[in-house]
């Protein structure tokens, strides 16, 4: 696919929010299986839930575009999830495991913000309205999720991690 308008990038730019979105659907339950804090596992699940709608908003835009749904791989996401994986192969206490947990959904909250605050203006500029409104919708609730791991994670007790010397 060539890129040479406006709508073209926003069109690739949605196709990497939609993988984003699919291959973190999964991620968020990895997140919820190993973290061990009951809040924190509760918060994951909700989260999948709540991405599961934001999916269906990104197919929703698709829509209005008359574009086919279609994800396109997004190394970043990629490069997170393989930053979990190698943390894992580590056998790192549950204590552990819980605060980078909360690290990694932080990390994913802020590239999807990115993400979303990029592809708004592009909407706009496009005059899709319904469709900036939409991608607006999903923006609020990444930054709901970013705040309430922000909170978990100051709230965390870094007193049950043993200090190695």
């Amino acid at each position: 696919m060539t890129i040479d308008s406006t709508k073209d990038l926003f069109v690739s730019g949605l196709k990497h929010a939609y993988y984003t979105e699919k291959r973190l659907l999964d991620a968020l339950e990895e997140l919820e299986e190993t973290s061990t804090n009951e809040k924190l596992r509760s918060g994951f699940a909700q989260h999948r839930e709540e991405t599961n709608v934001q999916i269906d908003r990104i197919e929703e835009v698709f829509d209005q575009l008359d574009v086919e749904a279609e994800a396109e791989e997004d190394p970043v996401v990629e490069g997170m999830i393989e930053a979990h994986e190698a943390f894992m192969s580590k056998d790192p206490s549950d204590e552990a495991i819980d605060r980078f947990n909360i690290a990694a959904g932080q990390q994913s909250e802020h590239y999807e913000i990115a993400t979303y605050g990029n592809l708004i203006p592009m909407a706009d500029q496009l005059g899709m309205d319904d469709a900036a409104d939409t991608l607006e919708e999903t923006l609020r609730e990444e930054q709901d999720e970013l705040d309430s791991l922000s909170e978990m994670g100051e709230e965390f007790d870094y007193g049950e991690l043993s200090v190695s010397q």
